[in-house]
């Protein structure tokens, strides 16, 4: 075997920052559990400082800021030995409001890594692993990586980017959100639209029982368990599905049962991790997290369930407006992207 000295080098340098990042993912969430991120937003602090602030122990603190600062996620200066955030780590590490906060990703890292012997299995054998089976992180951290995104464009965006869906929401219509999981994105068009009714529609349990529990601030939502292909209720104007029909096992069953259930003008609106119709398109930062996450968690959901379809994260429009074709929609069109979704338009 020749090696190419160059072209290892440049491997090695690349196993090297992602050994730096995979080590790093555990103190990201610990940063974010003791505040040690937002207490840097305010002025910069040296490690001592940032410890007495946030109640934590220097000599921890010192080690986990040197690490942030190699990281590039905190701003480290020489000369008085203090450390910050910019603006830009700022929004992304310690913003709970900011559309491109990250850290629930890391969250969702957790479960990845504490259901790998599960996964190794899985991979053996072929079978899937249920949404339900990985910890607990999984779902918040689903939940706080994909909210920002939501609120930031669901209602500025990519509603109004549907025909004539604002406008019956704002006289008062029927809305299912399949899939909703913990409810994230059920609450942001409830809030902005309180003339309509929302029910959100999840299979896993504990998923609708904690959405359930913020249900009571809301007048015109309510949750219910069921699966996406046989949940309760016709006549709905809008059915909307976040982020969850590639890891359905029949995603050809929940769009038939969804065009059943929507009325006659009703519209789907479906929001898919975006992607190209080919693994070439997609061989890329956004495209490597994605198929990355797909392989230990979305493929894996997929085939624990009956038809195990396992479409992936990174589907693609094409096969995606192919299986909504499949379950009887005629016309399919992509209303709206950002980085890291498309939104497609289906109705009869």
């Amino acid at each position: 075997m020749n090696i190419d000295g160059t072209k290892l080098e440049q491997l090695l340098g690349t196993m090297v920052n992602e050994l730096g990042a995979a080590a790093n993912a555990a103190l990201v969430m610990t940063g974010d559990k003791l505040g040690l991120y937002r207490g840097l937003v305010a002025r910069p602090l040296t490690a001592a400082a940032l410890a007495r602030a946030t109640g934590t122990h220097e000599r921890y603190v010192r080690e986990w800021l040197s690490s942030q600062a190699a990281s590039g996620f905190v701003t480290y200066d020489a000369a008085t030995d203090r450390f910050s955030l910019s603006p830009e780590q700022a929004a992304v590490l310690a913003d709970e409001e900011s559309p491109v906060n990250m850290t629930g990703g890391f969250y969702s890292l957790a479960a990845v890594y504490a259901g790998e012997p599960r996964l190794a299995d899985a991979f053996r054998t072929g079978k899937g692993i249920l949404w339900g089976d990985h910890c607990t992180c999984l779902f918040c951290g689903t939940e706080r990586f994909f909210r920002p995104g939501y609120r930031d464009h669901l209602i500025g965006e990519w509603l109004p980017a549907l025909g004539g869906v604002v406008e019956k929401l704002e006289r008062g219509a029927r809305v299912a959100d399949v899939g909703c999981g913990h409810g994230a994105s059920t609450f942001i068009m409830a809030a902005a639209f309180p003339r309509s009714e929302f029910v959100g529609i999840d299979f896993h349990a504990e998923s609708v029982a904690h959405a359930n529990g913020h249900a009571r601030a809301f007048a015109n939502v309510a949750f219910e368990q069921a699966r996406a292909q046989d949940f309760a209720g016709t006549g709905f104007d809008l059915v909307t599905m976040f982020d969850a029909l590639h890891d359905m096992g029949d995603p050809v069953g929940a769009t038939a049962h969804i065009r059943q259930a929507l009325k006659g003008d009703g519209t789907l609106m479906l929001v898919e991790p975006r992607a190209g119709d080919s693994l070439a398109d997609n061989l890329n930062p956004v495209g490597r997290c994605f198929y990355s996450f797909s392989a230990s968690i979305c493929v894996p959901a997929s085939l624990g369930q009956e038809v195990g379809a396992a479409l992936g994260a990174q589907a693609g429009e094409k096969r995606l407006t192919e299986t909504m074709h499949q379950g009887g929609f005629t016309k399919v069109r992509r209303a709206a992207a950002t980085p890291f979704n498309m939104v497609l338009e289906a109705k009869a």
